[in-house]
């Protein structure tokens, strides 16, 4: 009678401990694989905790069609990933965690207690329960010429071989947080080719502003107004005047558009309609209003309710000419154009653009040009605005990677 030799226990290395990494952790110790996962920080999940700083928005409720289209040239490949793991899935799988949730009036989706931290600690007790090995303060260093993990640890160097890697090793953006860029060199080396990491959902800067406006509305808030590029559909919201330019959700949303402007043509010009519940042709009544001895800004507060750092951005953008031609001022304010020239750092931004494309990578997340070695996170090339449907790409990328390095394992273990 012969006897099989049983198969060693395969080992998987995870690089990063955000949203992606802890994810693909929990896919791959279920299905029986012994999971180290490292991250360079003292801790894992700093970005996922500050993200959920004044509420965490996990995902958002959104009809399927609309949610998937918010992934602009990427939503083809992004739709691919969330057919396992979409918004509601995600909803499941955090009820499972112990954490209700609730859907807010923008469609927004929080947990019921509106903090990370929870959730995050049920899910490393979790991890920790399943046997996934966590080690932090260690930085992943490249490859050695083994092709062994080099691991910078509190003890020195380490050399760690894998079965099968995963890098979630986020974007470019938060730099204090790990999520440094420092991977993109680290692959190239190796032959993979990287979309050069941008700014997304983040502030731009203007060429400048008049000192009045810098130095007395730097930080006001512009709210019940519309942003639009030009052909483009407005969008209602709110913004920030900063020092420089101008910044908030109502900016993010639009922010790479605005960037891929400003790439093509070094600038580009937003549309602020100061008023967007007025119609233009109410607005132009009000302002032909006889205004007596008022003062103009007497007049606009008193016929169209423009004041504070409305009225301020309009005289900093409006013709003189314009105030004396009530018809040429109501439609200025309807449209009042900003040009924008730059976007903020990368590091100032919320998220990233750019990183590894989809092309250098398996319908399983495998990079093509190093078999074995997985992708998933921000570090691929796509993004989303704000309104969870970031952390919910991420989410399912992670869990579409662990799902191919578990086929992988299983292909070469035959």
């Amino acid at each position: 009678m012969t006897t099989t030799a049983q198969q060693p226990t395969p080992r998987v290395a995870i690089i990063g401990g955000g949203p992606a990494g802890l994810m693909a952790a929990e896919v791959l110790a279920q299905g029986g694989v012994q999971v180290a996962l490292y991250d360079a920080m003292p801790s894992v999940g700093r970005k996922f905790l500050l993200a959920g700083v004044g509420g965490m928005n996990i995902t958002h409720a959104e009809a399927k069609p609309a949610f998937i289209s918010r992934y602009g040239q990427r939503q083809v490949e992004v739709a691919e990933l969330l057919q396992d793991f979409d918004a509601d899935a995600l909803r499941t799988w955090i009820n499972g965690l112990g954490i209700d949730t609730f859907v807010g009036t923008s469609g927004r989706v929080f947990p019921t207690d509106m903090k990370a931290a929870p959730l995050l600690r049920a899910w490393l007790k979790r991890l920790r329960e399943l046997g996934v090995q966590i080690h932090t303060r260690h930085r992943w260093l490249g490859w050695d010429a083994q092709g062994a993990l080099r691991i910078s640890s509190p003890t020195g160097e380490l050399e760690v071989s894998a079965d099968a890697t995963l890098l979630a090793l986020g974007g470019g953006s938060w730099a204090r947080l790990g999520s440094d860029g420092a991977w993109v060199p680290l692959l190239q080396a190796r032959g993979v080719q990287i979309a050069p990491l941008q700014a997304s959902n983040c502030g731009f800067d203007v060429s400048a502003w008049s000192p009045f406006l810098r130095d007395k509305f730097a930080g006001a808030p512009l709210k019940n107004v519309s942003l639009c590029l030009a052909g483009a559909a407005p969008r209602l919201g709110e913004f920030v005047l900063t020092a420089g330019g101008i910044e908030g959700s109502l900016v993010y949303a639009l922010s790479a558009a605005i960037r891929e402007t400003i790439n093509q043509h070094d600038s580009a010009i937003v549309h602020l309609d100061l008023l967007p519940q007025t119609p233009l042709t109410k607005l132009q009544s009000a302002l032909s209003k006889p205004r007596g001895t008022h003062s103009m800004a007497k007049h606009l507060h008193r016929q169209a309710g423009l004041d504070g750092a409305k009225a301020a951005l309009l005289r900093e953008r409006a013709s003189a000419e314009c105030f004396n031609d009530p018809l040429q001022l109501a439609k200025v304010i309807k449209a009042l154009p900003i040009t924008l020239i730059l976007p903020r750092p990368l590091d100032e931004a919320i998220s990233s653009a750019g990183g590894v494309p989809f092309e250098q990578l398996d319908a399983h997340l495998m990079l093509k040009p190093l078999p074995g070695t997985f992708c998933a996170g921000e570090m691929l090339d796509w993004e989303a605005p704000t309104g969870g449907y970031l952390l919910t790409a991420c989410f399912a990328s992670g869990r579409r990677a662990a799902q191919g390095m578990l086929k992988w394992l299983q292909r070469h273990a035959e």
